[in-house]
């Protein structure tokens, strides 16, 4: 399952490092330091809901504002510190926020702010795993109306691998607001291509959700089903992911855009009682404007 990821390392510890701005291939894929970078997009998209009975959520508009200082920066409402920044690595202390919720509530920062690799400023699928698990049981499937999931802020550092072949991101991180105390794990491998006036984005991501995540929001509370709250007891899981973004420069401040991204859900959260699909999607297309 994570043979590819383990390829990845392999890569880049036995490749020459290139330095560390190579992401940036062409004018404007920066952030200047000591500047604000504001860009927004606008378009159509869709990103599909896996929760059952709930609406797949529409994307309209994408914005981006960023600040990076010399050691400081600030990323779509996420902040960070730099620890050290060489030649073939970087070290952050940052904060990021929860995806799961955006299945719950339209306006979440993540149905907002799109990640990296989708972003207007952007720098492997694994088969389908068939059936539902504990749906499958006797009992019927009866729930009450489902409850507030609380939008919470993670903690915690991040890698990032400069190499011939991409960026290599690891990053570690803890519920800071104490909802459910939960932790996650992040592996992604990011590849950038420019070609004249396109730029092409391809990044292949894995998540280890702790079990309190996947509990706190793809459990069952007593109110909203006696019999599934002590039925579904959730352990740790990862999903996997693939994201093309790609990115046709009109001028110095508007791009064309298309960005997609399909996620396999891990097996746990798909054995989850509200869940009705084993995967999520998003895509959008539209033009993108940097102030």
């Amino acid at each position: 399952m994570y043979q590819i990821f383990i390829v990845f390392l392999v890569l880049f510890l036995t490749t020459t490092p290139v330095m560390a701005d190579e992401p940036c291939q062409e004018d404007g894929d920066c952030v200047v330091v000591g500047e604000w970078d504001i860009s927004v997009a606008f378009g159509y998209g869709n990103k599909t809901n896996p929760i059952t009975d709930y609406d797949d959520i529409p994307l309209y508009a994408i914005p981006s504002i960023a600040y990076y200082g010399e050691s400081w920066f600030f990323d779509n409402f996420n902040f960070g510190y730099t620890l050290t920044e060489q030649e073939n690595f970087t070290i952050n202390l940052a904060t990021s926020y929860s995806s799961e919720r955006a299945f719950f509530y339209r306006w979440d920062p993540s149905n907002i702010f799109l990640p990296q690799s989708a972003n207007v400023d952007s720098h492997t699928v694994l088969p389908p795993i068939g059936g539902f698990g504990i749906q499958e049981a006797s009992q019927p499937l009866v729930l009450n109306e489902l409850e507030s999931r609380n939008f919470t802020v993670y903690g915690g550092v991040e890698l990032f691998w400069y190499g011939k072949f991409g960026v290599l991101q690891l990053a570690a991180a803890h519920d800071l607001l104490n909802v459910h105390n939960g932790q996650e794990v992040n592996i992604s491998w990011n590849y950038s291509l420019a070609v004249t006036d396109w730029r092409f984005d391809l990044t292949l991501k894995s998540e280890w959700k702790s079990s309190e995540v996947i509990d706190y929001y793809f459990g069952l509370r007593a109110s909203e089903s006696a019999y599934w709250s002590e039925e579904y007891q959730p352990s740790s899981d990862w999903s996997n992911s693939i994201e093309l973004t790609t990115r046709y420069s009109i001028s110095t401040s508007w791009d064309l855009l298309l960005a997609a991204r399909y996620t396999q859900l891990a097996d746990e959260i798909i054995d989850s009682p509200i869940i009705d699909e084993d995967y999520s999607s998003s895509y959008f297309v539209g033009a993108a404007y940097r102030f």
